[in-house]
């Protein structure tokens, strides 16, 4: 049994990314597993999807947590989850088998982000760890929030560095996570004549910034500087 689970806070997405989220891992993953959803609200999510109040940061009051909310993932105990567990953001894209996230070797592994290969900082739409396991992670920032946020841009830069700290820091495979924006949009002015393209061996597609995969589905950039063709390959995996 390993676990995949999500975060949903505020209103950014709708439940509907959540079930899709669901469906996707579902097809995907051969594995059994638990899919659960740490949210403030469950309302419109599918009976199938398991549901955990938000683990909290538990920062001194007045601290801001939003944008800093992953890194209680690393709670222990993380509800009642043990063993082989995977992060996945809302607005991600799956497209291939992520049996391979559960195989590979390590206790650390998150997407490789291009734009940080100097500071060797990850993108933390998809990571594995084991859960319950790295609180000191979590405890450093709790006692030292203050230095860390003069320190690091972002929760994935701190835990890459955390991690990178450990002797643990995995990136997966290049292609296995590969950015919609980067990796699958025609370069300039191909992006005017091509529709975005799968890159080979892609399994999951990170929706990191604008768009998200619904807007980009219609040809909807989010930039006025950034020409996308609708991208009907979106709905054909993004669905329940």
């Amino acid at each position: 049994m390993v676990n995949v689970f999500c975060m949903k806070w505020g209103d950014k997405y709708s439940p509907e990314y959540v079930n899709k989220l669901y469906a996707m891992v579902d097809r995907n993953l051969s594995l059994s597993f638990r899919f659960i959803c740490f949210t403030e609200n469950p309302q419109g999510l599918n009976d199938k999807v398991e549901v955990a109040p938000l683990p909290s940061l538990d920062l001194p009051e007045g601290m801001p947590e939003r944008g800093w909310l992953k890194l209680a993932t690393f709670n222990s105990p993380l509800f009642d989850l043990q063993g082989p567990t995977l992060f996945l953001d809302l607005d991600v894209v799956i497209v291939d088998s992520i049996d391979p996230f559960f195989e590979i070797e390590g206790e650390f592994f998150i997407a490789f982000d291009e734009k940080k290969r100097k500071e060797k900082i990850g993108n933390s739409s998809v990571y594995r760890f084991e859960a319950g396991k790295h609180e000191s992670v979590l405890s450093f920032f709790r006692n030292n929030f203050s230095e860390v946020v003069k320190s690091v841009r972002n929760e994935q830069a701190y835990l890459s560095h955390k991690m990178e700290e450990k002797g643990i820091l995995k990136f997966w495979p290049k292609d296995w996570c590969p950015s919609f924006k980067y990796h699958c949009v025609p370069k300039f002015p191909l992006n005017f004549f091509k529709e975005p393209a799968i890159p080979n061996g892609a399994r999951i597609i990170l929706f990191h910034g604008l768009p998200e995969p619904e807007d980009a589905s219609k040809g909807v950039s989010g930039k006025w500087y950034r020409f996308i063709k609708p991208t009907k390959w979106i709905n054909t995996f993004w669905n329940v």
